[in-house]
């Protein structure tokens, strides 16, 4: 079914794709990319990249930046922030993730700020979850009001849910709840 799924289906729509680690979220949202780009949407197209570079934790392979999935990322806008963290994966305290978590929405936010105020018909984020660890989704439901067409990946599952007593997990699938009942799309991964 997956296969078949096309951007053609998307365009115009909400979009969330969800999935455990190793699901196939970052390799979809790819293919998804490559085709509007194929299309003759490359100029309409933001990409903010919210996810960590590929990271290997205990022989699972966690985070990647949708530019390790494809070269097309130079044929559009796209933007990512000089560093983000990935908090459950390689925090050691309590303190030390959530500090992670609050590095990470300080580094994001400003994109999302910039696509706001400079918005493109299409916006696509990778690793959504990334920025919603902070409970805070405002900034992303505006930014889904400023464009026509709007895809995310965002992370969903139990292989990261391990949180050092924190309750970033928690927030996290709280956040990506409230964002799954504005869309008009949800896929599973």
């Amino acid at each position: 079914m997956l296969k078949d799924l096309s951007i053609r289906q998307l365009l115009g729509r909400r979009v969330l794709i969800v999935g455990d680690v190793g699901s196939g979220k970052t390799k979809l949202t790819a293919r998804l990319l490559e085709e509007a780009i194929g299309l003759g949407y490359a100029d309409e197209i933001t990409v903010i990249d919210m996810a960590p570079k590929t990271i290997n934790v205990g022989g699972m392979r966690v985070g990647g930046l949708l530019s390790e999935a494809t070269a097309s990322v130079s044929r559009v806008r796209y933007w990512r922030p000089k560093e983000v963290k990935a908090p459950r994966t390689t925090a050691k305290t309590p303190e030390q993730l959530l500090a992670y978590v609050q590095f990470n929405k300080e580094a994001i936010e400003p994109l999302l700020d910039k696509f706001i105020k400079e918005p493109t018909p299409i916006l696509i984020i990778n690793d959504l979850s990334i920025y919603l660890q902070a409970g805070e989704p405002r900034k992303v439901v505006l930014a889904m009001e400023k464009c026509q067409t709007f895809i995310a990946n965002c992370y969903k599952g139990e292989k990261l849910a391990k949180d050092l007593g924190t309750g970033v997990s928690r927030v996290e699938r709280d956040a990506t709840e409230f964002i799954e009942h504005l869309v008009d799309v949800v896929i599973r991964l």
